[in-house]
């Protein structure tokens, strides 16, 4: 229980021409004398990130050795020690349905859907659907953007399917996503012409921005201005990243307005959609790390090999070794997201506690193009109903799409069946 002096509705934007930014969740937003369990800002958004990566992982230096609480954290998850009590591992997993006979242009399908994607539509008006978008019928629709669909790959990703024959195209530009979040107007052309008119977005709230700050208690004060200041940095940051993919330096090929470096790439695209959870823009993320049948090099690892090649590693351990510091990678930028949901403070807890967030692939072993068993790591509690802090390993051959029903559960979505999914993981 608190007191506050002023009360602001949960929906408070600043506004600007061209521009809108929410807020994210105040004490003022509750009113005075109330507890947040009685109020609607009271009740802390549900939502979910599918974080997908290609090429699977080297199961070995993925899975940890001991199950339950007191387990070590395996070489490629080690970047997500600092979040132990936020994370689950889950292995045995197996999505059957969606194995193919060629899988990279169609694995990625299948994550979220367990369905082949010629089968799309044939078991119901739901086969095929994703995971994050049956979510998004649920949680999705008291947003600005009812999901959000990202992708740091070199060429198209498809894991968000919002129908059996539509995929939802994801976006690959920092610059598009900060304007989806923050820009104004009916189509991004018109976001983006309205941004090059009138300058910064921060600059056309600061007035409205001020006069807020001014009827705001201390804590309140101090919230919004660190969220601003995180608008801010990644403003110029998505700005500077623009200006040099103009240059004689940019990227062959790259879209405009990604970063050179591969690692301000990621953590631009990850700041963002922690901005996007922490003001409420959208509850529902799916985002691909990269493609299946990857070129890309990581000369930031002192890899030069393509990422695809290196996949096919005949269980070479030189090759295998160069994987792992791949797969460790991914997870150290993604640690980067999970840290900063978890500093973000919202009521009863954080961004993190209130999460869902699935982190894995579609793919196991890269060599022998097989889906068993999945890697997956959850992060977050759904507002308590996760436990974390387990490593859970279940028998050959279970369902996969018994995982994606379980998460949809422990949030309250009345779904009864995903795939090929039979009962949830009452473990989990």
């Amino acid at each position: 229980m608190f007191i506050s002096k002023k009360h602001i509705s949960r929906r408070q934007v600043l506004q600007g021409v061209g521009a809108v930014i929410a807020l994210p969740l105040l004490d003022a937003m509750n009113p005075a004398n109330t507890a947040w369990a009685q109020t609607p800002a009271g009740k802390t958004p549900k939502r979910f990130a599918f974080i997908g990566f290609p090429h699977g992982a080297i199961m070995d230096s993925w899975s940890p050795k001991e199950t339950g609480t007191n387990f070590k954290i395996s070489p490629i998850l080690q970047p997500l020690e600092p979040f132990r009590q936020h994370l689950t591992i889950v292995s045995g997993l197996r999505n059957k349905p969606a194995e193919t006979p060629e899988p990279h242009g169609y694995i990625e399908q299948g994550w979220l859907t367990c369905v082949k994607p010629w089968d799309f539509g044939k078991a119901g008006t739901d086969s095929g659907v994703s995971c994050d978008q049956i979510a998004v019928r649920y949680i999705g629709q008291g947003t600005r953007l009812p999901s959000l669909e990202a992708t740091a790959a070199q060429g198209s990703a498809r894991l968000a399917w919002r129908t059996p024959s539509q995929s939802l195209p994801q976006e690959g530009n920092p610059r598009a996503v900060f304007q989806k979040l923050f820009g104004q107007g009916d189509t991004d052309q018109e976001r983006a012409q309205i941004l090059a008119e009138t300058g910064s977005i921060l600059d056309r709230v600061q007035g409205q921005a001020q006069r807020l700050q001014s009827s705001l208690g201390v804590n309140d004060r101090a919230v919004v201005s660190d969220y601003l200041d995180s608008v801010r940095e990644i403003e110029r940051r998505v700005q500077m990243a623009a200006k040099a993919d103009t240059s004689e330096l940019s990227i062959p090929d790259a879209p405009v307005g990604t970063p050179n470096d591969i690692t301000e790439y990621f953590k631009l695209m990850f700041d963002l959609m922690a901005l996007a959870f922490q003001a409420d823009i959208t509850r529902v993320i799916t985002f691909s790390m990269d493609r299946e049948a990857s070129m890309r090099t990581y000369t930031n690892l002192s890899i030069s090999e393509g990422f695809h090649p290196l996949s096919h590693h005949g269980n070479n351990p030189e090759k295998m070794s160069k994987l792992v510091q791949i797969q460790k990678y991914h997870a150290q930028v993604f640690a980067g997201f999970i840290k900063k949901i978890e500093a973000a403070k919202e009521a009863n807890g954080t961004v993190l506690d209130h999460s869902t967030i699935l982190f894995g692939s579609n793919m196991s072993n890269s060599d022998r193009h097989n889906n068993d068993p999945l890697p997956s790591a959850i992060l977050g509690h759904a507002g308590g109903k996760i436990k974390g802090g387990q490593h859970l390993k279940y028998p050959q051959d279970s369902r996969h799409a018994d995982l994606l029903l379980t998460l949809l559960q422990r949030n309250e979505i009345p779904v009864k069946s995903i795939g090929d999914s039979a009962d949830g993981l009452s473990e989990v």
